[in-house]
């Protein structure tokens, strides 16, 4: 199992920046591939970006160029910088891991509330 706690998230102004981040514990070595995700009121749960263990990434089209998704290995930490946040970018965000083995792990989730 894989054990995911994140953080980070909170209340923004339009154009604002907020960077968020995933813990990792447990058995990370399986680990294969993570991911953001995100959840708005009364919507589908959403891909943001994710990222592989060799380091290949991959961004909705309606966060490129804003928001960027990076790993630190030794910390055992995923993160997502987000840039010129825009009152749409609310919503839960949720960090995901995907093992070796295809089973997948999800965090508890953090909300950002982007808002004047």
């Amino acid at each position: 199992q894989v054990q995911l706690v994140e953080s980070g998230g909170g209340l923004v102004q339009p154009g604002g920046s907020l960077s968020l981040s995933c813990a990792a514990s447990g058995s990370i070595f399986s680990i294969s591939a993570l991911a953001w995700y995100r959840q708005a009121s009364g919507k589908e749960r959403e891909l943001v970006a994710g990222i592989t263990i060799g380091g290949r990434t991959n961004y909705a089209d309606s966060v490129k160029g804003r928001l960027t998704i990076s790993r630190d290995n030794a910390k055992r930490t995923v993160y997502l910088q987000m840039n010129s946040l825009k009152p749409e970018d609310t919503a839960v965000y949720y960090c995901k891991t995907v093992r070796t083995n295809g089973l997948t792990n999800w965090g508890k989730g953090t909300l950002v509330t982007v808002s004047s």
